[in-house]
């Protein structure tokens, strides 16, 4: 499937915005009380950056978007989704990396333990420090998704739209290989499946990144806009960000070319066992070339001795 995503939350605001202006003052107050909802803004300053992004002059910068599997409404839980996503407006383009939550690395005060556990152990921010940590690159912003109340989303929406590499079995549901229309159940056991899969949580990490971005996706459609009261409430169970609505319409309007050139990274570990315990054990080399490849997108220094992919 082509990726064309909306960049993060600001785009998904803008298209409905303009899309529906007919709806004036309603469609605005839903706007503003949906985004005061899911902001909760974090007292956090990544030691990655000398100063902060400059959005205004459409300055390079990086997202942490952290699917949590909780059940409710709650945002509390293990990100067993991660998803580190750059934005670079001078070249149109958007990166996008799948962590694996197995991925073993330091954690601050805790030692090496899987990432995923980060979030678990200090929320959002430990995950975006560590995260950081690992990359060696600065995350600037986060938006986090209760995986489990993204079913309400997905049904708001009328469904969503995937390409399935192979059929199998999941949660009393069948999904046959090819393209598929999920229903919110139906798609939270499609992102959910790993055991049937040869390349395990790697084939994970792309299903839960294809209903992200199917979700955002079809959000933007004009199609979706006569839904758009159940679907703001939808998001504002389903979502938090530290972005307030400024902060988004500034992303939508600087950033929204980006969205045309959307490259999948992946980072490749050897599976291992500490103490009975499955760790993903990423090789040094490997993650200097993720981060190297990152940096450069993000516009900062990097490593020479290390190749970078074009």
């Amino acid at each position: 499937m082509k990726s064309k995503i909306l960049i993060t939350l600001g785009l998904f605001f803008g298209v409905i915005a303009v899309a529906v202006g007919g709806y004036g003052f309603y469609l605005y107050k839903s706007v503003t009380d949906t985004a005061q909802e899911i902001h909760e803004p974090i007292e956090r300053v990544t030691e990655k950056r000398e100063v902060e992004v400059d959005v205004e002059q459409s300055e390079p910068i990086s997202f942490l978007i952290a699917g949590v599997d909780s059940r409710g409404d709650d945002h509390e839980g293990r990100s067993d989704t991660i998803i580190v996503m750059t934005v670079n407006p001078d070249d149109r383009s958007v990166k996008m990396l799948s962590i694996p939550r197995d991925t073993r690395t330091e954690i601050e005060g805790r030692g090496l333990d899987k990432i995923n556990h980060a979030y678990a152990f200090g929320g959002v921010e430990l995950t975006m420090d560590t995260v950081e940590h690992f990359l060696d690159i600065p995350i600037d912003h986060y938006v986090s998704v209760n995986m489990e109340g993204f079913k309400g989303l997905i049904d708001a929406l009328g469904g969503v739209q995937v390409e399935n590499d192979f059929a199998f079995s999941q949660n009393g549901h069948r999904f046959e290989e090819g393209t598929l229309f999920l229903s919110g159940d139906e798609a939270l056991a499609y992102s959910r499946m790993r055991y049937e899969d040869p390349r395990g949580d790697f084939g994970r990490n792309d299903r839960q990144r294809q209903i992200v971005e199917a979700v955002i996706q079809e959000g933007a459609q004009i199609s979706s806009i006569t839904r758009a009261g159940s679907i703001l409430e939808e998001v504002g169970k389903s979502v938090r960000t530290d972005l307030d609505l400024d902060a988004m319409w500034k992303i939508q309007d600087k950033y929204r070319d980006a969205r045309h050139h959307v490259e999948q990274m992946e980072i490749s570990g050897v599976g291992t066992r500490i103490n009975g315990i499955y760790y993903l054990e990423v090789p040094d080399e490997e993650v200097s070339r993720v981060s190297n490849e990152l940096r450069v997108h993000l516009g900062l220094e990097v490593d020479e001795s290390v190749t970078v992919a074009e």
